[in-house]
């Protein structure tokens, strides 16, 4: 059976995304090796310190702490509030409100 050329392209663009997507989940996530939480255990703690939608999510080095540390971006009603959680220790380190009604 010959496939149209629209069908072949659509099947090689969904194989490709169902391989590179998980690969790229978050920034950061080459350094989950050295992080001793992880990634949905940090988000359950920034999620019980400030309770919300999760906007964006990263690991990066930053001073504080163990040096490592997962950054979330939280939405609720009154605004959003950046989350970090130290990657080694699971402790929040950050929670303060960005953006235009930061205080």
């Amino acid at each position: 059976m010959k496939l149209s050329l629209p069908i072949r392209t659509l099947s090689a663009v969904a194989i490709f995304a169902a391989f590179t997507g998980p690969a790229l989940a978050y920034t950061g996530e080459a350094l989950a090796p050295d992080a001793k939480i992880t990634l949905q255990a940090a988000q359950a703690t920034a999620l019980k310190a400030q309770p919300g939608t999760v906007e964006d999510k990263e690991l990066e080095k930053e001073p504080g702490g163990s040096g490592l540390r997962y950054s979330f971006d939280i939405k609720d009603a009154a605004g959003t509030h950046e989350v970090g959680v130290d990657a080694a220790s699971g402790a929040v380190l950050e929670n303060s409100a960005v953006g235009p009604n930061a205080d």
